[in-house]
Order: C-alpha cells, then sequence, then structure tokens
C-alpha cells in the first residue's frame, strides 16, 4: 500500500518546514471533515424540531470534497498512503533495490506531471471565478463563493507536487549510490532499464502508430493493469494511462488538460460524496472504543458451549462490528487481536482460528453501512440507501453460511479445527450486561440503516448523525480524550482523502474509456457470442476474481464498473442486484493469493513466527469456497437481495 520507500528526508530546517507544513493542511482537512459533519447534524437538528433547515448546506459539503481531499493529499503521499500492489515490486525492493529505486522514480515522476498538468488548468480556472465572482447558491436567499474552494485545492496540489519531487530527488539519489554496493553491477539495474524501455516505447508506439480510438483504449486498458501490477500506485496509473489515451485518441493534449482538470476539481464535487468521510470517521471512533471486543464478549458468552463456538462468536462480532464500521480491512485488524488468542488458547488450530478471522472479516464490505457499497452506488448512480436494504439478506446468509461451515468443519473435520474445549473458563454474562455492550450499537445502527430505510435521512445525514452517536458511544465509555480524538480526525482525513483521490482517478479513467468506445465495443461482443446475464455473470466473475487476486476491491470496482454497466443494462440487469454481487465477488480478493489484503493484515497484527502466510490462506479457503457458493446463489435468485428494497 506503500508509494514509495523514502531513504531519507530534507535534513534540518528545510525539512521541519516540510513535514510541519504537511501537518498543517492535514490538521486542516481534518477539522474541514469534522465541520461538515457537525454542519450535517445542525442542519438535521434544525429542520426536526424547528422545521428551519439550513440554507446552502447541501452546496457546501459539495464544494468542500474536493477542497479537504487535495489538502490532505500531501502527507498522505508523504507518509506512503496511496494505494499500490506489491505482489511484484515488494519483492524487487529486497532482492533488486537499484532496479525498483527506477521503477519507483519513474512513478514519482509520473506524479509530478499528473500535479504539474492539475495546477496548468487549475490557476486559470481559480482566477476566473474570483474576478466574475462566481458562487454556489440562489441570488437573493444564499450564496457561497466558489473561489476559496478552489484555491484549496491548489494549494495541496502544489504542496502535493513538492512532494512528488522531493520522493523524485531522493529515489534518484539513491539509484546513484546504489552503484557502489556490493554486488550491484549491471544485472542488478537491467529490469529496471528495461521497463523504463519498454514504457518509452509503448509510448512512442502510440503517438507515431496513430491508432483507432477503440484500440488505444484497449491498449491503455493492458498498460494501465501492468503498471498496477509493477506497483505504481493505483490512482496514478489510472490516471497517467488515461490522460496520455485521451490525448492520443482526440489528437490534442488540451483535451487531455481538460479533462483533468475536470476530473480533479469536480469528480468527488457532490453532497452524495460527502458520505465517504463521514462512514469513515464513525468506523475509526468505534474502532477506538472497541466495540470489537465487546460484541466478541457477547458472542463468546452466547455461543461458547457449541462445537466451534467461538469460531461462530467471532463471525457474529464480525458481523456487528462490521455493520457500523463497513472495513473488512478494520474487522480483520480488530479480530485478530481479539479472536485469535482466544480461540487458540481454547484447543482451536491456528490455522483455523486465523482464518475465522480473515474469512468473516469481509462482512465488512456487505453488511450495510459499507464503505464498498457507498461507492458502488456513487459510481454506477443507484441509491446507496436501496444498496444497503438490499445488502442485508445476502449479509445475514452469508454470516449464517460462515457459521454453518464451522459447524461442519468442526464435526467433520477434527484435524483441521482442532480439539476445542468448552470455554467455561470465559466469564458469564447476564442479558443485562449483553444490553449495555450492545445496546448502543444496536440503537447506532438501527438509526443509521433505519433512518435511511424510512427516507428520514439521506446517506449523508445519515451518516453524520452516526458519526455523533459514535463520539456520544466513545464519551460514555471514556474511550474519548484529546489525543484520541486528534487521531481519530487524522486517521480519517488520510483515509478519505487516499480513497476519493482514487475516485477522482477512476473519474478520469472512466471519461477516457468511454471516449475510446471500449464499454460499447464489449457490449457488442457479449450480444454478438449469444452471452445471455448467465455467461456474461460467469465471465465477469472470473475476471473480478482473477483481479482480486492483484488489487484491492475499491479499484476493481472503478476499474471495471465503466466497461460493464452498458452490457448490464443492455441484458436488463438490475443494477442494485448486481451491486451486492460485485461486492461479495471482489470480497473474495481479500483472501485469495497473491494479494490477499485481509490475510496481509491478519499476518502483519499477529506475533511475527506466529503462523505463516501460505497456513493463514488454507485457513481461509473454506471461506472462500462459502463466498463463492453465496454469490452464485445471489446470481441465480436475484430477488434474495431485492424483496426488501420493494416490499
Amino acid at each position: 500500500m506503500d508509494i514509495v520507500k523514502q531513504e531519507g528526508a530534507a535534513p534540518g530546517l528545510l525539512g521541519r518546514a516540510d513535514a510541519g507544513l504537511n501537518a498543517l493542511l492535514s490538521a486542516i482537512s481534518s477539522i474541514w471533515i469534522f465541520a461538515v459533519m457537525a454542519l450535517i447534524c445542525m442542519d438535521v437538528a434544525m429542520r426536526a424540531l424547528f422545521n428551519r433547515p439550513i440554507s446552502g448546506v447541501v452546496e457546501f459539503v459539495a464544494l468542500s470534497v474536493a477542497g479537504f481531499v487535495f489538502l490532505q493529499l500531501p502527507s498522505a503521499i508523504a507518509n506512503r498512503r496511496l494505494l499500490r500492489a506489491e505482489m511484484l515490486i515488494d519483492p524487487l525492493e529486497k532482492r533488486l533495490p537499484q532496479s525498483a529505486g527506477i521503477f519507483n522514480l519513474v512513478y514519482v515522476l509520473v506524479g509530478a506531471f499528473l500535479f504539474a498538468k492539475i495546477l496548468q488548468w487549475a490557476w486559470p480556472d481559480f482566477l476566473r471565478a474570483y474576478a466574475s465572482g462566481e458562487f454556489a447558491g440562489t441570488p437573493g436567499a444564499y450564496q457561497i463563493p466558489v473561489w476559496p474552494f478552489k484555491f484549496a485545492l491548489i494549494i495541496g496540489s502544489t504542496v502535493a507536487l513538492v512532494q512528488f519531487l522531493k520522493l523524485a530527488v531522493i529515489e534518484a539519489i539513491g539509484v546513484i549510490r546504489r552503484r557502489s554496493e556490493a554486488g550491484a553491477g549491471f544485472v542488478a539495474y537491467l529490469p529496471g532499464l528495461v521497463f523504463l524501455l519498454v514504457l518509452t516505447a509503448f509510448i512512442a508506439f502510440l503517438f507515431i502508430n496513430d491508432p483507432r480510438p477503440i484500440t488505444v483504449g484497449i491498449y491503455c486498458l493492458g498498460a494501465m493493469l501492468v503498471l498496477v501490477m509493477l506497483g505504481m500506485p493505483i490512482p496514478l496509473a489510472l490516471m497517467g494511462i488515461s490522460y496520455l489515451g485521451i490525448w492520443i485518441a482526440r489528437g490534442s493534449e488540451i483535451n487531455a488538460l481538460n479533462t483533468l482538470g475536470l476530473a480533479a476539481s469536480s469528480a468527488a464535487g457532490s453532497y452524495e460524496f460527502g458520505v465517504i468521510p463521514l462512514f469513515i470517521m464513525m468506523g475509526v471512533i468505534l474502532e477506538k472504543a472497541d466495540v470489537g471486543r465487546d460484541a466478541f464478549q457477547v458472542a463468546a458468552a452466547i455461543l461458547r458451549r457449541l462445537r466451534g463456538g467461538l469460531g461462530m462468536a467471532t463471525v457474529f462480532a464480525n458481523a456487528i462490528f462490521a455493520s457500523i464500521v463497513g472495513s473488512s480491512v478494520a474487522s480483520a485488524a480488530v479480530f485478530s487481536r481479539i479472536a485469535v488468542p482466544e480461540m487458540v488458547t481454547h484447543g482451536y488450530t491456528k490455522r483455523f482460528s486465523v482464518g475465522c478471522v480473515a474469512g468473516s472479516s469481509v462482512l465488512g464490505m456487505l453488511i450495510p453501512p459499507s464503505l464498498l457499497l457507498i461507492i458502488y452506488g456513487l459510481v454506477a448512480e443507484v441509491s446507496v440507501g436501496r444498496l444497503f436494504i438490499a445488502a442485508i439478506v445476502p449479509g445475514v446468509i452469508l454470516a449464517l453460511a460462515f457459521c454453518i461451515g464451522i459447524y461442519l468443519m468442526a464435526v467433520f473435520t477434527p484435524r483441521f479445527v482442532g480439539a476445542p474445549r468448552p470455554a467455561d473458563d470465559m466469564p458469564a454474562m447476564s442479558i443485562a450486561e449483553m444490553l449495555v455492550k450492545l445496546g448502543p450499537i444496536v440503537i447506532l445502527v438501527a438509526a443509521v440503516v433505519g433512518g435511511i430505510y424510512g427516507g428520514i435521512f439521506t446517506p449523508t445525514e445519515a451518516a453524520a448523525v452516526g458519526t455523533a452517536f459514535a463520539f456520544v458511544i466513545a464519551f460514555a465509555r471514556r474511550r474519548l480524550d484529546w489525543a484520541t480524538f486528534k487521531a481519530i480526525l487524522l486517521e480519517t482525513g488520510f483515509v478519505s482523502a487516499v480513497i476519493l483521490f482514487l475516485i477522482v482517478a477512476a473519474n478520469l479513467y472512466t471519461r477516457q474509456v468511454a471516449l475510446t468506445g471500449i464499454p460499447m465495443r464489449f457490449a457488442d461482443w457479449v450480444t454478438g457470442a449469444g452471452l445471455d446475464m448467465t455467461g456474461f455473470l460467469a465471465v465477469y466473475f472470473v475476471v473480478v476474481f482473477l483481479l482480486g487476486m492483484i488489487i484491492d476491491s475499491v479499484s476493481i470496482i472503478l476499474i471495471m464498473l465503466p466497461i460493464v454497466l452498458p452490457v448490464l443494462e443492455a441484458l436488463d440487469g438490475s443494477k442494485i442486484w448486481f451491486g451486492i454481487v460485485t461486492t461479495i465477488a471482489v470480497e473474495i480478493g481479500l483472501l485469495t493469493p497473491p494479494f490477499g489484503l485481509a490475510v496481509y493484515v491478519v499476518k502483519g497484527v499477529l506475533p511475527k513466527d506466529f503462523i505463516s502466510l501460505n497456513a493463514i490462506f488454507t485457513g481461509a479457503a473454506p471461506f472462500v469456497a462459502l463466498m463463492i457458493l453465496v454469490t452464485i446463489l445471489i446470481m441465480a435468485y436475484p430477488d434474495i437481495s431485492l424483496w426488501l428494497v420493494f416490499r
């Protein structure tokens, strides 16, 4: 997930100034997100209590998203938080750091180029907005000037450009210095030089050959996937190749520049995108409040005497935790610390214990409120609220399938599961204690999902109200002090910037894909091949499954949807049902080698020599099989996911 491995930082006063500026912008961005949450809550309260909503909230939130994203990006870049696939670049950095330095140098130069182009477009746009007094709102009612938000984008982009240039200098110095290392002959640089040569030849070929737009699109799609596998940060790969594709397909760089600028300034510029940082903040708060530990204790108290009971308790607790955190990675990290030691202590094998944690962590992206469903809904332009409702029954089915699978494994494969003993030493828990531990969480989930389902809140309002209530829960449990509060805001800012910047990059990619005609050509191929919905789903599932082995879930959705949605519409498929199918399918990739993000999270949280990666993948394999079966079930019977939506 790192962008590059920094070999040092600028020394002395310059280095401190750089770090201080990044920290300042990060703090402004994080406070801005909190202010947006507070403003939305005030708007909801004023509307509910006095029927006097606050004017301009929707416009302010829409304008804010790009501002706080770009202010946070310099810190995300400096702290190596941009998403990338590490399956090839990490081994290269260990074995041939000389070549890895060349790869990373190219990547940061691409980032510098892109942000220089963003600034080239954004500065005149800012001057026009300032000179003309451009505003959002209604004359005579309220007017919000636009130029401060555009200026925030310029500040963030400028500092981000500086960060990329700084990293480029660091990487270049590292490449030069490594020439003197023992064994650093020409062979050590060969993979990097070959990569540089092939990339240059590919770009020259596209310009010289002047192919048709559809051919440009196919070449660019293939190049983007290769660059992602080679470790280029995914948003940079999406933006860089898309910029190149639009330039060549349109025959003019000005078209590519305008498209890049529009994507940077407006791709996430809507009220609905405010839901992402707010749900992220809610999840971070509840993780700090030890909600996962409480859920596991309650589940263990209920299920401890059943065969495989602690495994089921892990699934049950993950389902509760997931329903409010919405992150599989967070679930895997939390329950690796909580559930694995208890299960091993009570006689379960290590591989089964970690398999339960890794496998059940995927519930975090299905049971609402789910970050993945939010992103799908925003990209596919369908109701996030309806997606949440549609995910309830499939989420329950998947959790039950995991529990049934655990019981059957405990009965029929005792060598795999181990020889668990009844957890009689775990403290009993009264109903009153269970209500104290889970009551606030149940209320929170009911308020968020029920408010959306009942039409009381929009998803963005529900996220803001849920976040405020999460703060109340954390404060009531005495888990919220000043240091924790700052950590919550900063982590929210980091994660939000990384995901929203990826969406900005995907917006540019979507425009490039549409321009080159790939979706329509793919739709023609599907219909020409005589594929019905079943055949299309089979092809789609295989592609998503394979992509899940190398890149993260969000990136898969952003890459695949622009290509497959026109086909789905041609086959009269439901976008809501397809969203549930897609979510389960891409989550399988969290458990499959070589990427298997949830597996790597579990491995990273546990002690170094506790268990091998291969053993964790083996332990998660039964859960992969169960997910495939549930995915096929949802594909075959769409009403499973749709019946609550249209009741």
